[in-house]
């Protein structure tokens, strides 16, 4: 979603459009030897057990070129390297003793790429078993979303594409994620205060990277105080939509005031006269967020392992702020009754029968919303 012509707004590029510099690997040829509606043969020597998500994601990278090739000019597609974040994730994860692959899998079975470009991440994520949903928005894409609709339909994927305006005041996320990749976007926002808050209200973990300064184009030092640079509409790569570069406290400010915990945390880059708007003095943060701001409502066990008909599972409850919640519990799709209460809570259930089926609803206080739900189902021993 970068060079559009300026004025276009354009929120949804990716930290890889600088990788090619910040990074010591070059970027991938693309091939031409497929014609349309040929599939991929894909290597059991790359896709083994024991190659690495970067070298995944690089011959990942390596296939989609070769059928985006298939279909269209090499000019027509979004021209960043995507999938090179993998490598930054990966070292940034490693460091902290995280497995990206784990952080993905949850109770939602489903993860977020937002700001997708051409869906590169999505698919890819895809390839590796998870259900995802790729976020953009078709008047500020790169082609309008259709290089992800091409690619969708020719791979066969069952990625969720969905064009979401998130500078609109709408509410941007229907779904619920266990992880979202938000990489290169939050300085493409007017509001970004607003997206990462309500981000954090529908999903667990964050991966996220922006464009960070340590001082200004005057020299004046910025890195020690939690500030927002604000761009001129000609000030960085004669994008008008480059709008917040943070400092770096600054943008630790905003995600601690967001409702997210920092996990892990590394800049790449000039990681010592970054500037704003200079190409030459471009830094950028990657780090991983936990959300402090999610409803959670768990049952464990779940399925309820059941001896002499009856099981017990312990249901775990929390709403982050502090009105108190409601769980409510219904059998086999009959009317509800209140089962516990409170901002947070641990509960046993000691009636489970087997052969039927429990829904836990966490409610908020006055019992209008949803916060979330549960199936509790039973297996026997």
């Amino acid at each position: 979603m970068k060079l559009l012509s300026p004025g276009v707004p354009q929120w949804g590029s990716k930290i890889s459009e600088g990788l090619d510099n910040l990074l010591d690997e070059p970027a991938l040829a693309p091939r031409t030897d497929r014609g349309p509606g040929k599939s991929y043969v894909r290597s059991r020597k790359t896709r083994g057990g024991t190659s690495s998500l970067r070298d995944l994601a690089l011959a990942k990278e390596q296939e989609l070129w070769e059928t985006k090739l298939a279909y269209r000019p090499k000019s027509f597609w979004y021209p960043y390297a995507t999938l090179r974040n993998i490598a930054v994730l990966e070292r940034l994860l490693a460091g902290a003793g995280l497995d990206l692959l784990d952080l993905c899998r949850g109770k939602y079975g489903r993860v977020a790429d937002i700001g997708a470009a051409d869906g590169d991440l999505a698919f890819f994520l895809e390839e590796l078993g998870f259900s995802v949903d790729a976020v953009d928005n078709d008047y500020t894409n790169f082609n309008k979303l259709e290089g992800a609709r091409i690619l969708k339909n020719a791979l066969s994927s069952l990625v969720t594409i969905r064009s979401i305006d998130l500078d609109s005041r709408s509410q941007p996320f229907p779904e619920r994620y266990d992880a979202a990749f938000f990489l290169g976007v939050l300085y493409h926002l007017k509001n970004p205060f607003f997206i990462l808050e309500r981000l954090a209200h529908v999903t667990r973990y964050c991966f996220l990277s922006s464009r960070i300064a340590r001082q200004a184009a005057d020299g004046l030092p910025l890195s020690k105080h939690p500030l927002a640079y604000l761009l001129g509409p000609e000030e960085c790569n004669n994008d008008s939509t480059n709008f917040w570069i943070f400092s770096d406290e600054g943008l630790k400010r905003l995600i601690h005031r967001t409702g997210w915990s920092i996990l892990a945390f590394t800049t790449i880059g000039d990681t010592n006269n970054s500037m704003p708007a200079d190409p030459n003095h471009d830094e950028r943060a990657v780090c991983l967020l936990k959300s402090d701001a999610v409803f959670e409502l768990s049952a464990l066990p779940n399925p309820v392992p059941v001896s002499q008909k009856i099981g017990t599972t312990t249901i775990r409850w929390s709403t982050p702020d502090a009105c108190p919640g409601k769980v409510y519990v219904s059998i086999d799709g009959k009317k509800e009754s209140l089962f516990a209460a409170g901002r947070k809570g641990v509960a046993t259930a000691n009636w489970i029968e087997a052969g039927r089926t429990y829904e836990f609803r966490l409610y908020d206080s006055d019992r209008s919303r949803v916060l979330d739900k549960i199936s509790v189902t039973t297996s026997i021993e």
